[in-house]
Protein backbone atom coordinates (compact mmCIF):
# COMPACT_ATOMS: atom_id res chain seq x y z
CA UNK A 1 0.00 0.00 0.00
CA UNK A 2 2.90 2.19 0.89
CA UNK A 3 4.53 1.78 -2.31
CA UNK A 4 1.88 2.07 -4.40
CA UNK A 5 1.30 5.45 -2.69
CA UNK A 6 4.58 6.45 -3.41
CA UNK A 7 4.97 5.50 -6.90
CA UNK A 8 1.67 7.59 -7.34
CA UNK A 9 3.23 10.76 -5.59
CA UNK A 10 6.07 10.49 -7.83
CA UNK A 11 3.45 9.84 -10.74
CA UNK A 12 2.07 13.40 -9.93
CA UNK A 13 5.07 14.97 -8.83
CA UNK A 14 6.40 14.51 -12.09
CA UNK A 15 3.13 15.62 -14.33
CA UNK A 16 3.38 19.00 -12.13
CA UNK A 17 6.64 19.85 -12.66
CA UNK A 18 6.04 18.80 -17.26
CA UNK A 19 3.01 21.15 -16.53
CA UNK A 20 4.79 23.53 -14.81
CA UNK A 21 8.07 23.57 -17.06
CA UNK A 22 5.54 23.93 -20.67
CA UNK A 23 3.60 26.76 -18.88
CA UNK A 24 6.98 28.42 -18.02
CA UNK A 25 8.20 27.99 -21.69
CA UNK A 26 4.93 29.79 -23.32
CA UNK A 27 5.49 32.64 -20.65
CA UNK A 28 9.53 32.97 -21.34
CA UNK A 29 9.31 32.23 -25.14
CA UNK A 30 8.03 36.04 -25.80
CA UNK A 31 10.82 37.13 -23.70
CA UNK A 32 13.19 35.09 -25.52
CA UNK A 33 11.81 36.35 -28.90
CA UNK A 34 12.57 40.12 -27.57
CA UNK A 35 15.91 39.47 -26.47
CA UNK A 36 16.75 37.90 -29.59
CA UNK A 37 15.27 40.09 -31.66
CA UNK A 38 17.51 43.31 -29.93
CA UNK A 39 20.39 41.81 -31.39
CA UNK A 40 18.84 41.34 -35.21
CA UNK A 41 21.43 42.72 -37.51
CA UNK A 42 19.13 44.13 -40.24
CA UNK A 43 16.91 45.99 -37.79
CA UNK A 44 13.60 45.02 -39.82
CA UNK A 45 11.58 42.17 -38.61
CA UNK A 46 10.54 41.61 -41.88
CA UNK A 47 14.27 39.51 -42.39
CA UNK A 48 13.62 37.42 -39.68
CA UNK A 49 13.77 33.71 -40.78
CA UNK A 50 10.65 32.25 -39.19
CA UNK A 51 11.06 33.48 -35.15
CA UNK A 52 14.24 34.31 -35.10
CA UNK A 53 17.25 36.80 -36.80
CA UNK A 54 19.05 35.47 -39.45
CA UNK A 55 22.48 37.51 -38.00
CA UNK A 56 23.08 39.28 -34.91
CA UNK A 57 24.68 42.36 -33.61
CA UNK A 58 24.59 45.10 -30.96
CA UNK A 59 24.27 47.93 -33.57
CA UNK A 60 20.70 48.18 -32.21
CA UNK A 61 21.57 49.11 -28.40
CA UNK A 62 24.73 51.61 -30.44
CA UNK A 63 21.72 53.66 -31.91
CA UNK A 64 19.62 53.22 -29.33
CA UNK A 65 21.85 55.83 -27.28
CA UNK A 66 24.05 57.22 -30.17
CA UNK A 67 21.57 57.86 -32.82
CA UNK A 68 19.20 60.55 -31.10
CA UNK A 69 18.30 63.21 -33.97
CA UNK A 70 14.88 61.46 -34.33
CA UNK A 71 14.72 58.98 -31.45
CA UNK A 72 16.25 60.39 -28.35
CA UNK A 73 15.80 57.37 -26.52
CA UNK A 74 18.74 58.70 -23.27
CA UNK A 75 16.12 61.58 -23.17
CA UNK A 76 12.98 59.40 -22.60
CA UNK A 77 14.53 57.54 -20.26
CA UNK A 78 15.54 60.27 -18.27
CA UNK A 79 11.26 61.81 -18.43
CA UNK A 80 10.96 58.17 -17.66
CA UNK A 81 13.14 58.18 -14.60
CA UNK A 82 12.06 61.15 -13.38
CA UNK A 83 8.16 60.67 -13.56
CA UNK A 84 8.29 57.04 -11.90
CA UNK A 85 10.47 58.46 -9.39
CA UNK A 86 8.56 61.43 -8.43
CA UNK A 87 5.48 59.42 -8.22
CA UNK A 88 7.35 56.51 -6.43
CA UNK A 89 7.73 59.06 -3.43
CA UNK A 90 4.83 61.01 -3.63
CA UNK A 91 2.14 58.03 -4.60
CA UNK A 92 3.83 55.70 -1.46
CA UNK A 93 3.73 59.20 1.05
CA UNK A 94 -0.27 59.48 0.00
CA UNK A 95 -0.76 55.38 0.24
CA UNK A 96 0.84 55.42 3.45
CA UNK A 97 -0.94 57.92 5.46
CA UNK A 98 -4.45 56.93 3.86
CA UNK A 99 -3.69 53.42 4.90
CA UNK A 100 -2.47 54.35 8.33
CA UNK A 101 -5.76 56.59 8.92
CA UNK A 102 -7.98 54.16 8.10
CA UNK A 103 -6.58 51.29 10.41
CA UNK A 104 -5.70 53.29 13.22
CA UNK A 105 -8.42 55.66 13.75
CA UNK A 106 -12.21 55.93 13.43
CA UNK A 107 -14.20 58.78 12.27
CA UNK A 108 -17.59 59.36 10.36
CA UNK A 109 -17.99 58.39 6.78
CA UNK A 110 -14.92 55.82 7.26
CA UNK A 111 -16.83 53.04 5.84
CA UNK A 112 -18.48 54.67 3.68
CA UNK A 113 -15.38 56.16 2.46
CA UNK A 114 -13.60 51.92 2.35
CA UNK A 115 -17.07 50.72 0.10
CA UNK A 116 -16.81 53.77 -1.94
CA UNK A 117 -12.79 53.47 -3.04
CA UNK A 118 -13.75 49.67 -3.34
CA UNK A 119 -16.89 50.13 -5.30
CA UNK A 120 -14.19 53.01 -7.65
CA UNK A 121 -11.37 50.65 -8.18
CA UNK A 122 -13.39 47.78 -9.67
CA UNK A 123 -13.60 50.40 -12.95
CA UNK A 124 -10.59 50.43 -15.81
CA UNK A 125 -8.82 53.50 -15.16
CA UNK A 126 -8.89 54.49 -19.09
CA UNK A 127 -12.59 54.93 -18.39
CA UNK A 128 -11.70 58.65 -17.13
CA UNK A 129 -9.32 59.48 -19.76
CA UNK A 130 -11.67 62.09 -21.42
CA UNK A 131 -12.45 63.88 -17.94
CA UNK A 132 -8.93 63.67 -17.17
CA UNK A 133 -7.98 65.24 -20.25
CA UNK A 134 -10.09 67.88 -19.77
CA UNK A 135 -8.88 68.92 -16.21
CA UNK A 136 -5.28 68.28 -17.46
CA UNK A 137 -6.17 71.03 -19.90
CA UNK A 138 -8.13 73.29 -17.97
CA UNK A 139 -4.48 73.22 -15.31
CA UNK A 140 -2.58 73.77 -18.18
CA UNK A 141 -0.53 70.78 -17.34
CA UNK A 142 -1.02 69.51 -21.27
CA UNK A 143 2.77 68.79 -22.43
CA UNK A 144 4.31 68.41 -18.86
CA UNK A 145 5.44 65.80 -16.65
CA UNK A 146 4.08 67.27 -14.03
CA UNK A 147 0.72 66.62 -14.69
CA UNK A 148 1.56 62.75 -15.52
CA UNK A 149 3.23 62.84 -11.69
CA UNK A 150 0.26 64.54 -9.91
CA UNK A 151 -1.87 61.90 -11.72
CA UNK A 152 -0.43 58.96 -10.47
CA UNK A 153 0.04 60.17 -7.30
CA UNK A 154 -3.09 60.55 -6.52
CA UNK A 155 -4.63 57.56 -7.68
CA UNK A 156 -2.42 55.63 -6.04
CA UNK A 157 -4.39 55.97 -2.48
CA UNK A 158 -7.08 54.04 -4.00
CA UNK A 159 -5.08 50.75 -3.81
CA UNK A 160 -4.67 51.47 -0.07
CA UNK A 161 -6.16 48.06 1.48
CA UNK A 162 -3.46 45.87 0.94
CA UNK A 163 -1.28 48.47 3.22
CA UNK A 164 -4.20 49.14 5.80
CA UNK A 165 -4.61 45.29 6.15
CA UNK A 166 -0.63 45.37 7.36
CA UNK A 167 -1.31 48.21 9.72
CA UNK A 168 -4.34 45.67 11.13
CA UNK A 169 -1.64 43.18 12.35
CA UNK A 170 0.21 45.52 13.96
CA UNK A 171 -0.71 45.43 17.49
CA UNK A 172 -2.80 48.60 18.95
CA UNK A 173 -1.65 48.04 22.21
CA UNK A 174 2.18 48.88 21.35
CA UNK A 175 0.25 52.89 20.31
CA UNK A 176 -1.89 53.21 23.56
CA UNK A 177 1.78 52.21 25.45
CA UNK A 178 3.43 54.90 23.63
CA UNK A 179 0.57 57.56 24.33
CA UNK A 180 1.53 56.94 28.39
CA UNK A 181 4.74 57.60 27.98
CA UNK A 182 4.00 60.79 26.53
CA UNK A 183 3.92 60.18 22.78
CA UNK A 184 1.67 61.85 20.26
CA UNK A 185 0.13 60.27 17.12
CA UNK A 186 2.96 61.78 15.14
CA UNK A 187 5.34 59.95 17.29
CA UNK A 188 3.58 57.01 17.26
CA UNK A 189 3.58 57.00 13.37
CA UNK A 190 6.85 58.21 12.92
CA UNK A 191 9.15 56.14 15.38
CA UNK A 192 6.89 52.76 16.67
CA UNK A 193 4.59 51.62 13.12
CA UNK A 194 6.43 53.64 10.26
CA UNK A 195 10.32 51.17 11.65
CA UNK A 196 7.70 48.04 11.93
CA UNK A 197 6.00 48.83 7.97
CA UNK A 198 9.47 48.49 6.01
CA UNK A 199 7.99 45.41 4.01
CA UNK A 200 4.90 47.32 3.40
CA UNK A 201 6.57 50.52 2.21
CA UNK A 202 8.53 48.43 0.30
CA UNK A 203 6.02 46.92 -1.74
CA UNK A 204 3.84 50.09 -1.64
CA UNK A 205 7.02 52.41 -3.13
CA UNK A 206 7.93 49.26 -6.18
CA UNK A 207 4.22 48.97 -7.00
CA UNK A 208 4.10 52.86 -7.38
CA UNK A 209 7.17 53.31 -9.36
CA UNK A 210 6.00 50.50 -11.89
CA UNK A 211 2.86 51.85 -13.03
CA UNK A 212 4.18 54.97 -14.28
CA UNK A 213 7.85 53.44 -15.53
CA UNK A 214 5.35 51.08 -17.68
CA UNK A 215 2.26 53.22 -18.19
CA UNK A 216 1.47 54.42 -22.14
CA UNK A 217 -2.20 55.23 -22.25
CA UNK A 218 -1.84 58.86 -19.97
CA UNK A 219 1.89 59.70 -21.39
CA UNK A 220 0.32 59.19 -24.77
CA UNK A 221 -2.77 61.35 -23.65
CA UNK A 222 -0.66 64.13 -22.05
CA UNK A 223 2.52 64.56 -24.01
CA UNK A 224 2.44 65.68 -27.31
CA UNK A 225 6.13 66.94 -27.75
CA UNK A 226 8.53 64.39 -28.45
CA UNK A 227 11.19 66.12 -26.26
CA UNK A 228 8.97 64.70 -23.36
CA UNK A 229 7.66 61.10 -24.25
CA UNK A 230 8.35 58.39 -22.29
CA UNK A 231 9.97 55.59 -23.09
CA UNK A 232 6.72 53.37 -23.70
CA UNK A 233 5.39 56.38 -25.51
CA UNK A 234 8.54 56.87 -27.90
CA UNK A 235 9.27 53.54 -28.79
CA UNK A 236 5.61 53.21 -30.27
CA UNK A 237 6.66 56.35 -32.53
CA UNK A 238 9.58 53.85 -34.20
CA UNK A 239 9.09 52.99 -37.85
CA UNK A 240 8.67 49.41 -38.99
CA UNK A 241 12.38 49.76 -39.93
CA UNK A 242 13.38 50.08 -36.63
CA UNK A 243 12.09 46.83 -35.03
CA UNK A 244 15.04 45.91 -33.53
CA UNK A 245 16.22 49.22 -32.11
CA UNK A 246 12.28 48.89 -30.22
CA UNK A 247 13.46 45.72 -29.22
CA UNK A 248 16.68 46.64 -27.67
CA UNK A 249 14.63 49.62 -25.72
CA UNK A 250 12.38 47.31 -24.64
CA UNK A 251 14.91 44.89 -22.93
CA UNK A 252 16.99 47.99 -21.66
CA UNK A 253 13.74 49.65 -19.82
CA UNK A 254 13.05 45.74 -18.40
CA UNK A 255 16.27 45.60 -16.66
CA UNK A 256 15.84 48.06 -13.63
CA UNK A 257 12.68 46.35 -12.91
CA UNK A 258 13.68 42.89 -13.02
CA UNK A 259 16.71 44.03 -11.00
CA UNK A 260 14.50 45.90 -8.51
CA UNK A 261 12.25 42.93 -8.11
CA UNK A 262 14.94 40.40 -7.44
CA UNK A 263 16.79 42.81 -4.88
CA UNK A 264 12.95 43.80 -3.14
CA UNK A 265 11.52 40.37 -3.61
CA UNK A 266 11.95 39.36 0.40
CA UNK A 267 10.25 42.56 1.72
CA UNK A 268 7.81 42.28 -0.82
CA UNK A 269 6.12 39.43 -0.20
CA UNK A 270 6.11 39.87 3.35
CA UNK A 271 4.31 43.27 2.86
CA UNK A 272 2.12 41.37 0.47
CA UNK A 273 1.41 38.63 2.54
CA UNK A 274 1.16 40.28 5.65
CA UNK A 275 -1.02 42.95 4.02
CA UNK A 276 -3.58 40.36 2.76
CA UNK A 277 -4.43 39.02 6.47
CA UNK A 278 -7.16 41.32 7.17
CA UNK A 279 -9.08 43.96 5.09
Amino acid sequence: MMKKLKSNNVIDTTITYIILIIVAFIFFFPCLWLILASFSRSGSIYSFEGFFPKAYSLDSFIKLFTDTTMYNYPQWFKNTLFIAVASCIIGTFLVILTAYTMSRFRFSGRKAIMKTTLVLGMFPSFMGMIAVYLLMTQFGLINNTWGLILIYSAGAPMGYLTQKGFFDTIPKSIDEAARIDGANNFQVFTKINLPLSMPIIVYTALTSFTWPWSDFILPKLLLKEKSLYTVAVGLMSLGETEFARFAAGSVFISVPIVLLYFILVKNMVKGLTAGAIKG
